[in-house]
């Protein structure tokens, strides 16, 4: 066989060996090659598309924590107030009802004045009227002089 024979034989061969692969070999590993590029693509996608949504729900979340540490401030402020207005209504009842207690105490302590100083006057009376019967040496009779006992009471 002659070389130019031989080399015109393999580039024959060559030719068709790449036809072969091109026809088909070629399309199944380019196919391949795009569905894992594709895949790859799409998962980093995918990797973007969580790392923002994560960064987003951290966002809302701390929005929240925030809305409620505000919430639960105004709470506490709120029952701070309401806590001092019971106690401010329980101040003024336990005044209204110290003032009740002390004019109850006042009036029942005239009423015991007053009732000492009628017992007062019926013992003056009675000592001025012994003491008058002890000067005149003879008995003064009460009920014939009950008038003048009665004006005695009203001026003493």
């Amino acid at each position: 066989m002659n070389i130019n024979a031989t080399l015109f034989l393999q580039a024959i061969v060559f030719a068709i060996l790449v036809w072969f692969t091109m026809k088909f070999v070629w399309p199944p590993i380019t196919k391949a090659l795009d569905e894992r590029a594709q895949k790859i693509a799409d998962g980093l996608a995918a990797a973007d598309k969580a790392k923002s949504e994560l960064a987003a729900a951290n966002k809302r979340v701390e929005a929240e924590l925030a809305s409620s540490r505000n919430e639960t401030a105004s709470r506490l402020a709120d029952a701070e107030r309401r806590a001092q207005t019971i106690i401010e209504e329980a101040k003024a009842k336990a005044n209204e009802e110290a003032a009740k207690i002390v004019a109850a105490a006042r009036a029942e302590a005239e009423q015991q004045a007053i009732k000492a100083r009628e017992a007062l006057r019926e013992q003056v009376a009675g000592l001025a009227v012994k003491g008058a019967e002890q000067i005149l040496r003879r008995e003064v009779n009460a009920g014939v002089h009950a008038e003048l006992l009665s004006r005695l009471k009203t001026e003493l």
